[in-house]
């Protein structure tokens, strides 16, 4: 419960956020910490910024989720999803089970094909090498290029890979396949990598090794996606920091297509399955602040799977995307976490005055970056985007 001195603050505080002008780090530090009384100001500072810059559309991606291997060289503790190689479950996808799975996806009405990968496992496990050998590929990231490339040759989908780290020269060669790329920043603590900690056995995790690759991008004007995950063991001026970096990276190069703002969730496989998970408020807030660090313009996510069944609340903190929806392939990340049904996110999007539409992998505010590189990607982005950018298969 806040006292009548605090609360006297926040108002304050929150008067003090002028439309459109950038807030300072201090005051998104103090704003993160809104007592529970004042949050609907805060949610509604939020939703102002949004509107000013925002239509009345949230978006949404129809995707297949393509695991292309769970074979990981990292241990994050919080992760469901990697394997080693002989654990049940580890599974490396075959061209013949992507090109199956995105048949059927592109008969749903797909337009994005999501890889998804382990970080290098080939540096970790010999076991890798032997399964690219006998693919025919030198490595990991060779066999993701040569998979979007045969997405874009058999299907109309439009891949997005998530590799993990890259280095210049990856990041040109997969954007020229993939019209854009993604890799979670996740935190700036380095907190998290002592020990105990979230990313202890995660040497890919080092925040500035991830800044360096989202600073590549940028200098190569590739449109990425990025974001936080909270709840993993940082702080809260740590998920504030983090935000700051992804905004001062924007700020010089304007290549940041999505800030995702994702909530950890526990489950009984992961080391952390007895760590606490954010609150429902807890994520409010961050995604609140979240959009008045970012601004209007920039476009926040939050996945609805993870806030389910309250998912609309993230409406009403200004987000203006629900990210990848699948109605063919689970979220191999959170597989205990459903994706809401179309109809059903359509429906709570309409209740709260918004219109739901289908986009590409790639936003209509980013297509003209993603041209520029030429080849069969550009002519199926051409083929996929209708004359306002979205994708012409509309929800």
């Amino acid at each position: 419960m806040a006292t009548l001195t605090q609360y006297s603050e926040f108002e304050t505080l929150l008067d003090e956020i002028a439309p459109g002008e950038t807030i300072s780090r201090e005051q998104a530090c103090r704003l993160i910490r809104c007592p529970a009384e004042l949050l609907p100001d805060l949610l509604r500072a939020a939703r102002a910024e949004r509107a000013r810059h925002k239509p009345a559309v949230i978006t949404y991606s129809r995707k297949v989720f393509l695991p292309l291997t769970n074979l990981c060289a990292d241990y994050c503790g919080y992760c469901a999803f990697r394997r080693d190689p002989r654990e049940e479950g580890a599974h490396t996808m075959a061209p013949d089970e992507i090109l199956a799975l995105v048949a059927q996806a592109e008969r749903l009405g797909c337009t994005e094909a999501l890889f998804s990968l382990g970080d290098k496992p080939e540096a970790r496990f010999p076991e890798m090498k032997d399964i690219l050998r006998r693919l025919g590929y030198k490595s990991t990231l060779h066999y993701l290029e040569a998979m979007c490339e045969l997405v874009l040759r058999h299907s109309r989908l439009l891949p997005h890979a998530n590799p993990g780290l890259m280095s210049a020269s990856w990041i040109n060669r997969l954007a020229a396949v993939s019209p854009s790329l993604g890799l979670m920043l996740e935190t700036t603590s380095r907190g998290l990598l002592e020990a105990g900690g979230a990313h202890e056995h995660a040497p890919d995790k080092i925040p500035a090794r991830r800044l360096q690759v989202l600073n590549e991008a940028g200098k190569q004007q590739v449109p990425f996606t990025t974001g936080i995950l909270i709840g993993i063991g940082e702080t809260l001026d740590d998920r504030v920091d983090a935000l700051f970096a992804i905004r001062d990276m924007h700020q010089q190069y304007g290549h940041i297509q999505e800030v995702i703002v994702q909530n950890f969730r526990a489950k009984t496989s992961i080391p952390m399955r007895d760590w606490p998970e954010p609150s429902e408020d807890d994520l409010l807030r961050t995604v609140a602040v979240a959009r008045l660090i970012l601004g209007g313009k920039m476009n926040v996510q939050a996945p609805p799977n993870l806030s389910a069944p309250n998912f609309s609340r993230l409406l009403d903190a200004g987000i203006n995307d629900w990210g990848g929806i699948s109605p063919l392939t689970p979220d191999f990340i959170n597989p205990e976490r459903p994706w809401p049904h179309l109809q059903k996110l359509q429906q709570q999007t309409e209740r709260a005055g918004f219109t739901l539409k289908q986009r590409l992998p790639v936003y209509p505010e980013f297509i003209p970056a993603a041209l520029v590189r030429g080849g069969a990607m550009a002519e199926r982005l051409r083929q996929a985007a209708d004359l306002g950018g979205l994708a012409r298969s509309a929800a």
